[in-house]
């Protein structure tokens, strides 16, 4: 009894034999690609099959379900060749490959911009080595015969209305598709294919948007009783990968929010801002040891909440820090300032940390008009031991420093003196110290360490 080969069998050398019908020759050997019995006739070996399958071949049109897409290129699973008996396609003729430009005659983005998965089309053969290539631009009978609605799974229509061809009776969803002359059974369909013409600003808006544009949500079902989806969203979700991406806000509704001391908690944050507005997202940005960088964003639902917020929270103070609120889309130069309020600015050093910022305001208005304290702070929100006064009416500053340096202000001899604007040389430091530190801040520097040291020397109670 003859022995039955399979697909891949090896069934003789390249070396002095030729394959025939059922064989392929690959890497120096004849491999099977039928189920059959092998033959050999003048040096040329075949497989003999009873259930005989087909070859594809140049010009010849065959059916095919989509089963892949990329960006500018798909695949369709082969399942019939026209006008050829019913039969299978030989194994390594299975599938056929095309190019963006060969599914019809108008500009597409992208594949997903003419064809879906699971559609079924009409095409044609235009190469038949290796690689099937085929091409459905060229006569109107090919292109799409049957497609599917990708939300609801029911039967898409042809209906043309403005760019879009077919229509979803279920849940109204419409969407091009380039259709062959008789989808669904129907004649004269490659007319709403719009060949030659240039896509409307509707399109070319969805198209923009890329992959999400023309992603679409699989329905449960197909009752699609006019309800809005809701789908569930984690607080602060954002990013790249797998968390997601947020949905970009109106212009002027989100806003960037700075100097956030590392020691607040964000709930304090948070139920500031949701005084002024809804509050759609929040998010303060952490590093990858989880502490707090210092800034985050807060989306309204509304440019007037907005504004309402930055007006109110601008300058706030939160855990000892002043925090800057403004708008995250605005453009560098109309990124509102922090404005320096007017008059004589002083500076106020070796001050007791257990004063605070009215008691300071106190010992100056008693010589002023007008006080504007701004307490230093470290990055944590302790405060330092000076700070900056301002005061008005101007003209008083030289006035008040001879009156208050040297002054006992609750058991520490404060130092006052005017603060001078920050210049900064080539090396990119005010007044060309070191580290960028002003004349102000190295004394007050100083001021501290020897503090310090004088602590350390206290004698321990027995």
């Amino acid at each position: 009894m003859a022995t039955i080969v399979t697909p891949g069998t090896v069934v003789g050398s390249a070396e002095n034999k030729s394959p025939g019908q059922g064989t392929a020759e690959e890497n120096g050997n004849l491999i099977a690609l039928l189920t059959g019995v092998v033959s050999e006739s003048d040096g040329v070996v075949s497989v003999r099959t009873y259930n005989e399958m087909l070859r594809v071949q140049v010009g010849d049109t065959v059916i095919g379900e989509v089963v892949k897409l990329n960006e500018k290129s798909g695949e369709i699973k082969i399942l019939s060749v026209e006008g050829k008996p019913n039969r299978s396609v030989m194994a390594d003729q299975e599938y056929a490959q095309f190019h963006v430009t060969k599914i019809t005659d108008r500009f597409l983005h992208n594949t997903a911009d003419g064809l879906r998965r699971r559609d079924v089309v009409r095409a044609k053969v235009i190469e038949a080595g290796n690689v099937i290539r085929i091409d459905m631009r060229e006569d109107d009978d090919c292109g799409v015969l049957w497609a599917l609605c990708p939300s609801c799974g029911d039967t898409y229509e042809a209906e043309q209305e403005g760019d879009w061809n077919v229509v979803c009776r279920t849940n109204g969803e419409r969407s091009f598709r380039a259709l062959a002359d008789d989808f669904g059974g129907e004649s004269g369909m490659a007319a709403l294919n719009g060949a030659g013409k240039r896509w409307s600003g509707e399109a070319e808006a969805k198209f923009a948007k890329g992959s999400a544009g023309r992603a679409t949500f699989i329905a449960e079902d197909i009752r699609e009783d006019g309800r809005e989806r809701e789908y569930f969203r984690f607080e602060g979700e954002g990013g790249q990968g797998g968390r997601g991406r947020r949905q970009k806000a109106a212009p002027g509704c989100r806003l960037f929010v700075g100097g956030v001391s590392r020691a607040v908690e964000e709930h304090e944050v948070r139920n500031m801002c949701k005084k002024h507005g809804k509050v759609t997202d929040f998010a303060l940005m952490r590093d990858d040891a989880g502490n707090l960088r210092g800034f985050g964003f807060i989306t309204y639902e509304s440019k007037e909440m907005a504004d309402a917020a930055t007006a109110a929270l601008n300058g706030q103070k939160i855990k000892g820090r002043r925090i800057g609120v403004r708008d995250a889309d605005a453009p560098r130069d109309e990124k509102p300032k922090r404005a320096r309020p007017e008059g004589a600015r002083l500076y106020v050093g070796n001050l007791p940390f257990k004063a605070t910022e009215d008691d300071l305001s106190a010992l100056f208005k008693d010589h002023c008009d007008k006080v504007h304290v701004q307490w230093a702070t470290d990055r944590s929100g302790r405060k330092k031991a000076f700070a900056f006064v301002t005061i008005q009416p101007e003209s008083k500053g030289e006035e008040v420093v001879s009156k208050l340096n040297g002054s006992d202000f609750m058991g520490r001899n404060i130092k006052v003196d005017v603060s001078k604007p920050q210049n900064r040389d080539k090396r990119g430091g005010p007044g060309g110290k070191p580290g960028g530190k002003s004349a102000r801040e190295l004394r007050a520097l100083a001021e501290e360490e020897e503090d310090a040291k004088k602590k350390k020397r206290r004698p321990r109670k027995e």
